[in-house]
């Protein structure tokens, strides 16, 4: 479609792009299109399949090459996500998790009053053929999902990508009605300080036994994360919740069955006490 006005401003705020494990460089490049129509430009990558930089990539880009030659590429999701305080994770299925679903329109405006709050977002799209993995799903804050033919619901990664950019540049349009999400002293947490978390307490856990029968684990991570990313907890939030788990019979990764907790036996002795406690 022609139009494209040379003298003006390129427009490059709003979330980044984050594809998983992206398969070919064409679709890289048509994604790479669809962002720079509407005022994308942060596109990353995690673990694309043929290596970047990709000459395809580019070719299909269609002079997208400031969204290009600034593509930085993650070895995990974890990374990828580290700095942003929220995400949006975009499927087509059904998930059994407690997260929030919301169409495209209703995303991009959350999106939009986050970013005039100050917040650093991100949207994750999933491989080519399957999406993403559950897991990968629980790292996120919210669900978008878009209302597709049930029968034919398969999209193009660019096509979902260029749903989700005009939902972000109209959300941006006078007709539309975007405040900020939070003030300067409620500022989520950057999802580093939240993958810490649930790595600590997922490690706490297992010490204790929490996993039971092991073959549900990864069902049972699944739930915890998915009701752990669902409330926005700020930084200090964090340090609380980390604080009672390192807390619980002093655990840490280094002394993971609680071995640090003190020697309640010798306090007990001294104080005239059996040293047992309720719970033993």
């Amino acid at each position: 479609m022609a139009g494209t006005d040379r003298e003006q401003t390129l427009l490059t705020d709003g979330p980044a792009i984050i594809l998983v494990e992206p398969q070919l460089g064409e679709n890289i490049g048509m994604v790479a299109r669809a962002m720079a129509n509407f005022g994308l430009s942060e596109l990353r990558l995690v673990n694309p399949r043929d290596g970047w930089p990709s000459e395809k990539a580019r070719a299909t880009a269609s002079r997208a090459d400031h969204v290009i030659d600034n593509v930085a590429v993650f070895g995990d999701l974890a990374s990828a996500i580290a700095d942003l305080s929220f995400v949006f994770a975009t499927t087509a299925r059904q998930r059994d998790n407690f997260k929030p679903v919301r169409g495209p329109v209703d995303a991009g405006r959350a999106l939009r009053s986050r970013f005039l709050a100050g917040q650093k977002t991100g949207i994750l799209f999933g491989r080519e053929r399957f999406g993403l993995f559950n897991e990968e799903v629980g790292l996120a804050d919210e669900i978008v999902t878009f209302p597709v033919n049930p029968a034919f619901a398969s999209l193009n990664i660019a096509q979902a990508v260029l749903l989700m950019a005009y939902e972000w540049m109209k959300s941006g349009m006078e007709s539309e009605i975007a405040t900020p999400f939070s003030g300067p002293d409620v500022v989520p947490a950057e999802k580093e300080h939240l993958i810490g978390l649930l790595t600590h307490l997922e490690a706490a856990l297992s010490a204790r036994g929490y996993f039971r029968p092991a073959p549900k684990k990864p069902k049972m991570v699944d739930n915890l994360r998915a009701v752990l990313t669902r409330p926005g907890f700020t930084e200090a939030e964090i340090k609380v919740l980390r604080g009672v788990v390192a807390s619980l019979d002093y655990f840490s990764p280094k002394e993971p069955r609680g071995s640090g907790y003190p020697d309640r036996k010798a306090e007990a002795d001294r104080a005239g006490g059996t040293g047992r406690g309720e719970h033993e």
